[in-house]
């Protein structure tokens, strides 16, 4: 077992995280993914412990943060939120605002823990497991990971597939000493590439300029109108609004974190599973979307499951189960730490911070939101012409410190930016691409480890037990995606 690490700094950072992970929840566009971007490189200043509270705080308050806009502007904060104003608002709009926000508050809570519980539970079986596969099962595992998240892309099949290998083809510059003459570097570049794109640049572009690019493009002078808290016609009672609800907590909670468990899903995705899961077990499916409490309990329960789940492959297996935890990776390879199999048994301390920050981080989340609700929801109104020009200097000043001063990687990061915002612009998912460029570089090693121990026979990806169980796994979330994205086709076409 591992020592704990945590002190009166730690819970410093933990705080901070929280609290500017509920800002950038709250105010709509910003997600807890250009939080942790945004502020991974202040981490270079901190060992990983210290900065694991720091970014689990970015995590767990960016994701409950969205709840704020859903409920009161009718506008989810962040994906993961999508159905958490189908019943927050009616609510709210009858002059039950603060309460549609305090039971969304400890519905959150609730999920959190859960999530934490399975996280606890369920990573170190599946890491035992892990740790005998050979190189052929983890380049399996990684084409899997790489064809979930790309079939699962918007739809998309065919533009998932591409975006995802263009991430590990852009992964490759500079693995190998011919790299760059094999991937056609022009040659004014070749010095600077010579270590290839660093990561951090790169999600700093992905994750805080694209979204920059968009507000800019959208306009930001947009005017909320938020509900009027000032006159409550009803207020919340623990015992009265969750009498009846536990069941529904549980099965959210359990299929968030299943959801995050997924990689590539999505929040969005958790969050109208459960929501659908909690309408059709309902008594009275037909008052869904009027103000009623199952279906907020059911978003907001489900989308914090989303935290711990995430998390389970990405510490067990290596592979980020979405955009944030891949964005996690980046952290853990800036300190030299291997994500994986071994994570556990090599990292006890960390494995255990994780935990506890994750814990403190779902704790200080709702002190911070469920007493001065009143007051935290004026972070709806705070004008981002005031906020982005902080993040860009923050983005700027991280990329440049990441090679200790070189100007190179602050034009990785916006040439990343420009290139993030118009694969968006085209449809392309930004994940997808993000997570190809960073299992790229482990999907051409254990390939070529794989052909060495097998002297170059390529039955060997075709010879082990749980290495076909994968391909089946790989054909069926194939099978999946075509079915998906036949099944959008047609939807498209009928609401035409």
């Amino acid at each position: 077992m591992g020592v704990l690490s945590f002190g009166i700094p730690q819970l410093i950072m933990s705080v901070i995280g929280v609290v500017i992970g509920i800002i950038f929840g709250a105010l709509p566009g910003m997600t807890a993914t250009m939080a942790i971007a945004i502020f991974l490189p202040l981490t270079y200043a901190y060992d990983l412990n210290t900065s694991l509270y720091l970014l689990l705080g970015l995590y767990v308050g960016g994701i409950s943060g969205g709840l704020i806009p859903a409920i009161l502007i009718n506008i989810p904060g962040t994906p993961s939120s999508i159905c958490t104003g189908f019943d927050g608002h009616p609510m709210a709009r009858r002059g039950e605002g603060v309460r549609a926000l305090r039971i969304g508050i400890v519905a959150s809570l609730f999920g959190g823990l859960i999530s934490l519980a399975c996280l606890f539970f369920f990573t170190p079986p599946l890491a035992r497991v892990a740790i005998n596969f050979s190189a052929v099962e983890k380049f399996l595992l990684i084409v899997f990971a790489l064809t979930i998240i790309a079939a699962l892309s918007k739809g998309d099949m065919i533009k998932g597939v591409f975006i995802g290998f263009v991430g590990v083809l852009i992964s490759l510059i500079g693995q190998f000493a011919d790299n760059n003459k094999m991937r056609m570097v022009p040659s004014m570049f070749r010095v600077d590439l010579r270590m290839g794109f660093q990561l951090l640049p790169v999600l700093i572009g992905l994750f805080a300029l694209v979204q920059i690019f968009q507000e800019a493009e959208a306009g930001m002078k947009e005017e909320h109108h938020m509900a009027d808290l000032s006159k409550q016609s009803r207020g919340f009672n623990f015992r009265e609004d969750f009498k009846g609800q536990w069941f529904n907590v549980l099965r959210s909670g359990i299929i968030g974190t299943f959801v995050g468990v997924l990689p590539g899903v999505g929040g969005s995705a958790a969050s109208l599973l459960s929501y659908s899961q909690a309408k059709s077990m309902s008594k009275h499916p037909d008052k869904f979307g009027t103000g009623l409490v199952d279906g907020l309990i059911a978003s907001e329960g489900s989308n914090n499951g989303l935290t711990g789940g995430a998390l389970i492959p990405l510490l067990s297996l290596g592979i980020p189960g979405d955009s944030t935890t891949a964005v996690l990776v980046g952290a853990f390879m800036l300190q030299g730490i291997q994500v994986g199999p071994l994570f556990i048994t090599n990292n006890p301390t960390i494995w255990n911070t994780i935990l506890f920050a994750l814990l403190i981080a779902n704790i200080l989340m709702f002190v911070f939101m469920f007493y001065p609700i009143k007051h935290v929801v004026k972070i709806i109104n705070f004008p981002k012409s005031r906020i982005f020009p902080v993040i860009i200097l923050l983005c700027t000043v991280g990329s440049y410190a990441t090679q200790n001063g070189n100007i190179f990687d602050v034009w990785t990061m916006l040439f990343f930016g420009i290139v993030g915002y118009f694969l968006a612009k085209f449809g392309f998912s930004i994940p997808s691409f993000l997570i190809g460029f960073i299992l790229g570089s482990d999907l051409e090693k254990y390939f070529v480890d794989s052909i060495k121990g097998s002297g170059g026979d390529l039955s060997v990806f075709f010879s082990r037990p749980i290495g076909n169980v994968i391909w089946v796994l790989i054909l069926v979330s194939l099978v999946y995606a075509f079915w998906d994205e036949r099944r959008s086709k047609k939807k498209a076409q009928s609401e035409a």
